[in-house]
């Protein structure tokens, strides 16, 4: 096939309107002759009155300068690309490096060096570096945004590795602020990083927040997401919305002023330990690939103001049976953040609103630590230890003695269960064995332990050799 000339969008209507032009030339010199025996009027664009390409002209073959290359005598093969930029009225400060990096934007008509200047100048705030801010990042940082913030206070750890794609191995153990910026900066070293090491809080959201554009919520808490929500509805900022849960996920565009907030769709949080989160529930590691793909692509839609974001929209995706979906959201008008008669005029205490680290499932159980277990277990005493978790995660590690009642079966098993003996619940860290507590007090049993931090703080205190997920 011959070589393609990509025509810029301010010289289309010298070429007919056509974005791109088939062409044969054995170099850009001759390649051009034919695009110009075959546009004329490109002509006094191109070239002075001296025949020669005009110096606020730049010609890229398959996105390298030619000027590096060979100039004009630059060899062109079949199939090459033969990328026009021009300067357009108003200028640019793209350098030719960011030009030729970004050349697949440069010449898409919606996009133009004046939407890629707007990506440079604009910036966004990452909440979050882990599941859905990893490729949110990587595709922000590719493509051009300016300022990137991120926002975390958590390190590496090797489960994350499988879907957190802007860390890797060498990083477990430390920050993953500082595997963010290396990945980010050895990217694209065009652009500036900015780090928060801290979480997200009421007395922070409003300062780290107010000098960015666009905020990316890649929470994994239900504190910090209604926190987001409330920031961002004070700072008039759009808040770009995504979460996910095993196979599913959830995407939205949250825009004071245009449309719907957050509280909007969930007026209240879940009750403590009725949602699990991912570490308890599990996600497929590419879920949150496409989710933080999709934040990423609103994003940068609302950097450049093209397209339709998806605002008063809640796009929901099931990566088993590969199916999306949209919802309509419509602004509650009793919505006490955005509706007709406000009470919240400030950001709030999330931590009551919303409950931390499940304190109203572990309230008022016992419990039992891991290495208290293992000194009475030494000790002879007789204590039988049940595991709540699921069969998959039974298969996976166990410990040596304990025996398996998945919580979704306790009310069928209650008869396995002797109110004389004494038992220490246990799963993988600690929160569905205290829910099987509840159910097991309420069932009239008293002699009931909870094993602290289940079976995570085993292998950290007892058992290292013992394998965790």
């Amino acid at each position: 096939m011959p070589a393609v000339v990509k025509i810029p969008t301010p010289l289309r209507g010298f070429s007919g309107g056509r974005a791109a032009v088939p062409l044969d030339g054995q170099t850009v010199s001759r390649l051009l002759d034919a695009l110009l025996a075959d546009s004329p009027g490109l002509r006094p664009h191109l070239l002075g009155e001296d025949g020669r390409l005009r110096n606020f002209v730049n010609v890229f073959v398959n996105g390298d300068d030619v000027r590096a290359l060979e100039g004009l005598d630059t060899p062109v093969r079949d199939g090459d690309e033969v990328t026009i930029v021009p300067a357009i009225a108003g200028g640019t400060d793209l350098s030719n490096e960011e030009i030729a990096r970004y050349s697949r934007h440069l010449i898409m008509p919606e996009v133009t060096i004046e939407g890629q200047r707007r990506l440079k100048e604009g910036s966004a705030l990452l909440v979050g570096a882990g599941g859905l801010g990893s490729p949110a990042a990587l595709y922000l940082a590719a493509a051009g945004v300016g300022r990137i913030g991120i926002v975390d206070f958590d390190v590496v750890d090797e489960s994350n590795l499988q879907r957190q794609i802007v860390h890797d191995t060498s990083w477990v153990g430390k920050p993953k602020l500082e595997s963010a910026r290396s990945r980010l900066s050895a990217l694209n070293p065009h652009i500036e990083i900015e780090t928060y090491d801290a979480a997200l809080t009421r007395d922070n959201a409003l300062v780290i927040m107010q000098d960015y554009d666009v905020v990316v919520d890649g929470t994994d808490n239900f504190q910090t997401r209604y926190l987001t929500n409330d920031a961002c509805f004070f700072l008039k900022k759009p808040n770009v919305y995504g979460s996910i849960f095993r196979f599913e996920g959830q995407a939205s565009v949250f825009w004071p002023g245009k449309g719907p907030c957050y509280r909007c769709l969930y007026p209240e949080p879940p009750p403590p330990g009725l949602v699990p989160s991912c570490a308890e529930g599990g996600v497929l590691g590419i879920l949150p690939g496409v989710i933080g793909g999709i934040q990423a692509t609103e994003a940068l839609k609302i950097l450049m103001g093209i397209g339709e974001p998806l605002m008063g929209r809640l796009l929901l995706y099931d990566a088993l049976t590969m199916s999306f979906k949209q919802l309509r959201l419509r602004r509650n008008p009793e919505c006490p953040l955005c509706g007709e008669s406000p009470t919240i005029h400030e950001l709030q205490d999330y931590i009551a609103f919303c409950g931390v680290e499940d304190a109203e499932v572990l309230k008022g159980v016992e419990e039992i630590t891991a290495t208290e277990l293992k000194q009475r277990l030494d000790a002879g005493d007789d204590i039988d230890m049940v595991d709540v978790r699921e069969p998959h995660e039974w298969a996976i590690c166990r410990i040596d003695g304990a025996r398996s009642v998945p919580l979704t079966d306790l009310d069928e098993r209650l008869h396995e269960f002797d109110s004389s003996r004494t038992y220490v619940m246990q799963c993988k860290v600690g929160v569905r064995s205290a829910m099987a507590i509840g159910q097991l007090r309420q069932a009239g049993f008293r002699r009931l332990l909870n094993l602290r931090g289940g079976l995570t703080a085993w292998a950290r205190e007892v058992d290292p050799s013992m394998p965790t997920y």
